[in-house]
């Protein structure tokens, strides 16, 4: 069916990110080829709340279009809220289902033990993403939404900053939120922050860019001796594994009697130098000191 734009109640806005490179190009899209997806709505009273479709929906404003192609949904609000987000649940992060939990929990006032049964999880699962909304500043999320912040380092930096000091963890925000910094690069900030002094947090919230460049020349740090070992070991996987795939191809079978022999006396050696490496890590392991 065809609606007219003023006809749709935007109600779920506000919980959807934003993507401005996504939606320039649906923008391009749309002008050169059309609308190929009708948006979802369920209708109320001469209204039709929009389930599916945010960005296509703005992306045809910006064109000054008047209609969109639209598909109806006979099912309750909350229904078609659950449905829509169960069959995009893979490509979802934890902040998107954070705010549909949040949404359905203060609109429809469902319970903990009701939203872990309308997503198939646990109470654990729903108290967690909850987590997220009662301890990240609102203007954090403001700027995840906006998609000028990465959810993923947002949730993996700022959510325990902030669980330790709200008010750092939006200085730290306002601070970097203008370069759109790469999950890494607020890695590298959030690792500053917690670790350095009070000069470095300082220029961290004066010139997080001089602060990024600063590292960048940095010689990188010498590994441990913990690192070199597990990297000893990782090396001593892969050649187990490339040496294996010559035998599982026959050449046993293809070697002269004296390249054989060879061959013999050279995996004894490694034999015997691997088992003396498990003998003494058992050894080792074994030994409460």
């Amino acid at each position: 069916m065809q609606l007219e734009l003023h006809q749709l109640e935007l109600r779920y806005e506000g919980i959807r990110k934003r993507a401005p490179v996504t939606e320039r190009a649906l923008v391009g899209s749309l002008a050169e080829i059309g609308q190929q997806l009708p948006i979802l709505v369920v209708s109320e009273a001469e209204r039709f709340i929009l389930i599916d479709g945010y960005k296509r929906v703005r992306a045809l404003k910006r064109l000054a279009r008047d209609t969109v192609r639209a598909t109806g949904w006979q099912l309750p609000e909350v229904e078609a809220l659950l449905l829509e987000r169960r069959m995009r649940c893979a490509s979802e992060d934890a902040f998107d289902q954070a705010w549909l939990l949040a949404e359905l929990r203060n609109r429809f006032g469902l319970s903990l033990e009701e939203l872990a049964r309308r997503f198939e999880r646990n109470k654990s699962w729903v108290s967690r993403r909850l987590g997220l909304i009662q301890v990240l500043p609102t203007a954090i999320q403001d700027s995840v939404r906006a998609g000028t912040l990465a959810a993923h380092a947002a949730m993996k930096y700022l959510v325990p900053l902030a669980r330790a000091n709200a008010a750092a963890a939006m200085q730290l925000a306002t601070a970097i939120t203008p370069l759109k910094p790469t999950s890494r690069e607020i890695g590298a900030l959030y690792a500053g922050w917690q670790s350095g002094t009070a000069r470095t947090r300082e220029l961290i919230l004066a010139s997080p860019q001089v602060y990024l460049q600063a590292q960048a020349t940095q010689e990188p740090a010498a590994p441990s001796a913990t690192q070199r070992w597990l990297n000893d070991l990782g090396a001593l996987g892969g050649i187990a594994r490339r040496a294996r795939r010559p035998l599982e191809q026959g050449l046993l079978q293809q070697l002269l009697k004296v390249e054989r022999t060879e061959v013999e006396q050279a995996v004894a050696r490694s034999k015997a130098d691997v088992e003396s490496l498990f003998r003494r890590f058992d050894r080792e392991a074994g030994d409460a000191g």
